[in-house]
C-alpha cells in the first residue's frame, strides 16, 4: 500500500471503532458487501477490485507517521492509537471471483472478523470494489455492442485521476476489452498496448501523406488516423502510400474519429477495396459508447474495431452504484435494518446460480449453510488474514472466466436494452423468514 494509505478513510470509521474498544464489543461480525438495486441501463454487473481489496486486507497497517498525526488532532484515546499500532486484519472473506456477472442484493464480499476490524475496513473495501465493479460493468456492455470486433481502451487523460486510469484499464481487459493505450497499465497489469497517432503529429507536417510516409518509416503496421482536414482525402492519402510503397506497405487499419462514422466507413471501405486493400481495417473513435457501437454495427458499418475513451472511461450513463456495507450478523445473531427504501436481508448468505440448458435462469439467495441446488458463487478467498492459496485468479484466468460466465446469461439479459422481466433473484424461505422474525424482534422491544 501508499504511504499514508491507512488514513484514507471516513473519520466515522475511526470513531466507531473507538466507541467499541470502550464498549468491549470484540465479537465476530459478518459485513456483507453489495448493490442495493441495479441501476436503470444495467441488466447485470460484473464483479471486479477483489485482487485489490485482498492485497489491502493483507497490508494495511498503520504507521508512525499515522499515528502521530492522529494523535495531534486531540481527537483519539490512547486505547485507539494503540489499537491501531498493533493492527492487522485477522478475518475471514468470502467473495464472488473476479468477473462474475451479479445482481441487486447479491453479496459480491462477506467478511467475518471481530467487529472493530469489520468496521475499521469499509471505506476501503468500498472504495476498491465499487470503482472497478462500476467500470467493469460499463466495459462489458461496449464488449457486447462490437459483436466480437475488437476494443481499445483510452480513456486515461479524462479519467478522473491517474490511479482511476490504471483501474479502469484492469477492469475493462477483465471485462472483454483487449488492449488499452494506457502503457503503465500494461506494465502493471500484462495488458496488450495499442495506439494509433495523434492529429497533432499529421499537423505538424505540410500535408496528410508526408505524415504518412515519415510515420509508417518508423512504424510501418501503423494504424493511421486519416480525419485531421478531410476524412476521404485522408483514405485516398493512405491508398496512395500503398502505391507508394507496393509490397512493403504494411499499415493494418485506418482510423476514422469524427463525422459521420456510418457514411464515411462505407465509403472508406468502397475506396480501399477498389484500391485492392481489403486487409486494411477500418477502426471507429470519437465520444463512442455502447449505444453508438452498436447502432453502427446495426446499419451496416463495415468497421473491424473500435476505440472507447470517456463514456466508458468514467461511466457516463450511470457513474455510480448503490453499493453498501452492512452488519448483518454480530455476536453469533443476525442483524437487520428496516430503514425505508434500505432494508437489509440479516445474516451471512450464500448465491446460487441455476442453469437451464446452459444458461442461467435465476439465482437463489439463502442463509449460509442451507443446501440449494446450483453452483455457489461465494468462494473462500481469505483466511485469518491471509489469502487462500490459488483462490484469486491471475487476471488473464479471470478475463476468461467472465467472457465464459457472461455467455452464460440470457441474450436478453447481456442485451443493452432493459430486460422484460428482469433476471430473477429468488429469496430463499428461510431467509425471507429470518428477516420477518428479526424485525418482530425489534418491534417487539427489550
Amino acid at each position: 500500500m501508499e504511504p499514508e494509505a491507512a488514513l484514507l478513510t471516513d473519520l466515522y470509521q475511526l470513531t466507531m471503532t473507538e466507541a467499541y474498544l470502550a464498549e468491549g464489543q470484540w465479537d465476530e461480525a459478518v459485513f456483507s458487501l453489495f448493490v442495493r438495486q441495479l441501476p436503470s441501463r444495467r441488466n447485470y454487473l460484473v464483479a471486479a477490485g477483489l485482487e485489490d481489496a485482498l492485497d489491502t486486507l493483507e497490508h494495511l497497517r498503520f504507521g508512525a507517521e499515522d499515528l502521530e498525526w492522529l494523535a495531534s488532532t486531540g481527537r483519539f484515546s490512547d486505547r485507539l492509537l494503540g489499537w491501531l499500532e498493533r493492527f492487522h486484519f485477522s478475518g475471514d472473506v468470502d467473495a464472488m471471483p473476479e468477473g462474475t456477472p451479479f445482481f441487486a442484493q447479491e453479496p459480491l464480499l462477506e467478511v467475518r472478523a471481530p467487529l472493530p476490524e469489520a468496521q475499521l475496513v469499509e471505506t476501503y473495501l468500498l472504495n476498491l470494489m465499487h470503482f472497478q465493479t462500476l467500470a467493469a460493468s460499463k466495459a462489458s456492455r461496449v464488449v457486447e455492442a462490437a459483436r466480437g470486433r475488437p476494443v481499445m481502451e483510452f480513456g486515461l487523460r479524462r479519467i478522473h485521476g491517474a490511479d482511476s486510469g490504471l483501474k479502469v484499464a484492469r477492469a475493462a481487459y477483465l471485462a472483454g476489452v483487449d488492449s488499452t493505450s494506457n502503457v503503465l497499465a500494461g506494465k502493471r497489469y500484462g495488458i496488450p498496448l495499442a495506439g494509433t497517432m495523434a492529429h497533432s503529429y499529421v499537423q505538424s507536417h505540410d500535408n496528410e501523406l508526408e505524415a504518412f510516409r515519415a510515420f509508417t518509416r518508423v512504424h510501418p503496421d501503423a494504424t493511421l488516423l486519416v480525419d485531421t482536414y478531410d476524412t476521404l482525402r485522408g483514405v485516398q492519402d493512405a491508398i496512395r502510400l500503398a502505391r507508394e510503397q507496393g509490397e512493403d506497405f504494411r499499415v493494418r487499419a485506418l482510423r476514422l474519429d469524427s463525422g459521420d462514422l456510418l457514411a464515411l466507413s462505407l465509403a472508406a471501405r468502397e475506396l480501399l477495396d477498389e484500391a485492392g486493400l481489403q486487409r486494411v481495417r477500418l477502426v471507429a473513435s470519437g465520444g463512442l459508447d455502447e449505444d453508438e457501437v452498436a447502432r453502427l454495427l446495426a446499419r451496416g458499418a463495415p468497421l473491424d474495431g473500435f476505440g472507447v475513451g470517456t463514456a466508458m472511461g468514467v461511466s457516463a450513463d450511470a457513474p455510480s452504484l448503490d453499493m453498501a456495507y452492512k452488519l448483518v450478523e454480530y455476536a453469533g445473531r443476525p442483524r437487520v435494518k428496516l430503514s425505508e427504501g434500505k432494508v437489509l436481508l440479516p445474516g451471512s448468505k450464500q448465491v446460487y446460480r441455476q442453469e437451464e440448458d446452459g444458461l442461467a435462469r435465476r439465482d437463489l439467495l439463502v442463509r449460509r449453510g442451507d443446501a440449494a441446488r446450483g453452483q455457489p458463487l461465494l468462494r473462500p478467498v481469505m483466511r485469518a488474514g491471509r489469502r487462500v492459496p490459488g483462490a484469486v485468479a491471475s487476471l488473464d484466468d479471470a478475463r476468461v472466466y467472465a467472457r465464459r460466465e457472461l455467455a452464460r446469461l440470457p441474450p436478453e439479459v447481456r442485451a443493452l436494452e432493459p430486460a422484460r422481466p428482469p433476471y430473477s433473484v429468488v429469496v430463499g424461505d428461510a431467509l425471507a423468514r429470518a428477516r420477518v422474525h428479526e424485525a418482530e424482534v425489534w418491534a417487539a422491544g427489550p
